[in-house]
């Protein structure tokens, strides 16, 4: 083959090259569970595909790390502990390497409408990646993602909520849609569902993540909204078709929740309520959370006043209120850029009252020095900070 023709066939090569690695990647969502960090890991430093070969030839924790060391920067004091993690996902994964048929799950998607997004795609929700090496390997969809506003709330809370908590959500939802906001949530009884509904009603953008497969609406009591949302807007979920969901993928599931939106507020939720689960994810990434205040004997109240109490979620009773925690005025205008998780630490480390120095600012946000530097540097075309003559300030 000439130099020539290998030009001329670069383009089919490429083409090889992204369908291999979606395909592996389909085929490594069936084998881990959502949030495998060892998995995202081993994908991300060797690609899906040839992690999934190492694996599904038999490969040995020590020789897939023998691999990895010569694509990633691993001292020597590290190689032992990445082998006991590696060796650990081998186990988790083994009962489910030789059961998966790809070509099945692209049929189950193909049934109900469903495509494959990775993150090379054009249409692929950014704001996941925050997640880091939690982030889903892909996602199963149906719906449109394209039309997502850039700006979106997770309403989330109790599954038995009460006729106070509806009316709240129904106004709340039904006010972002207003202001060109999108809502987010888990097509859950209560609170989720009446999010999903108003939004839905006022013509707005809503989408729901899902615990099981994209063909499985869960609840069954609400599969006619779910098949509005994917009608409407868009389900996800990042397990196969097919797939039922379980308490695991539950928890997993309000991590892209809080993830995919720029704010999340707790409705209602009693006190041990799983919505407070998505909360704890959305304070991790740095998002602004917000908590709904109750009548102080409600049960299914509490939830949200130890979030108001004890977690710092900021007091929301209005549309306005939470349009305004989401960086958007009552009218729809902007109010806030849009921040990424490494520049809302390095705000968390500063403050208007005096500079700090690049060091400083990294021991506080727990980033290293290059993060803080292009981040200060964002922020300072942003607006957020400057440069003093005793280092950065906030502005």
């Amino acid at each position: 083959m000439t130099p020539d023709d290998v030009g001329n066939n670069a383009p089919a090569i490429e083409n090889a090259r992204d369908e291999a690695e979606r395909r592996a990647r389909e085929h490594w969502l069936g084998i881990v569970e959502p949030g495998d960090s060892t998995a995202h890991s081993l994908i991300g430093a060797l690609g899906a595909s040839t992690a999934l070969e190492l694996v599904s030839v038999g490969a040995s924790a020590r020789d897939i790390v023998d691999v990895l060391v010569e694509h990633v920067d691993a001292g020597a004091e590290f190689i032992d502990d990445l082998v006991d993690l590696v060796s650990d996902g081998l186990k988790r994964w083994s009962g489910r390497l030789g059961a998966i048929d790809v070509d099945a799950v692209r049929r189950s998607a193909a049934a109900c409408g469903a495509r494959f997004v990775i993150p090379s795609d054009s249409e692929w929700p950014w704001a996941l990646d925050d997640l880091g090496e939690h982030a889903p390997l892909g996602l199963w969809v149906r719906g449109a993602l394209g039309t997502f506003p850039d700006r979106s709330v997770a309403l989330v809370g109790s599954r038995n909520s009460t006729g106070y908590g509806e009316h709240v959500t129904v106004e709340i939802a039904s006010g972002l849609v207003s202001r060109g906001l999108g809502v987010v949530s888990g097509a859950a009884y209560g609170i989720d569902g009446h999010a999903h509904r108003a939004a839905l009603a006022s013509r707005g953008e809503t989408i729901a993540i899902l615990a099981g497969g994209v063909d499985r609406p869960y609840p069954a009591g609400h599969t006619e909204l779910i098949e509005r949302v994917a009608t409407h807007g868009a389900l996800i979920s990042e397990v196969p078709c097919g797939s039922p969901p379980t308490k695991w993928r539950f928890l997993q599931r309000n991590r892209l929740i809080s993830a995919l939106a720029t704010a999340t507020v707790v409705v209602e939720a009693g006190w041990r309520s799983g919505s407070l689960n998505t909360a704890a994810h959305a304070a991790t990434l740095g998002r602004p959370l917000g908590a709904v205040p109750g009548p102080v004997t409600s049960a299914t109240s509490a939830g949200c006043h130890r979030l108001l109490r004890d977690n710092g979620a900021t007091c929301v009773t209005t549309a306005d209120d939470v349009a305004e925690l989401a960086g958007v005025s009552g009218d729809g205008d902007l109010l806030q850029p849009l921040r990424d998780w490494t520049q809302t630490r390095v705000l968390d480390a500063m403050t208007s009252r005096r500079s700090r120095s690049v060091d400083e600012i990294a021991t506080l946000s727990g980033l290293d020095h290059d993060s803080v530097r292009a981040s200060l540097g964002a922020l300072d075309v942003l607006g957020d900070v400057r440069h003093s003559a005793n280092g950065w300030i906030m502005s």
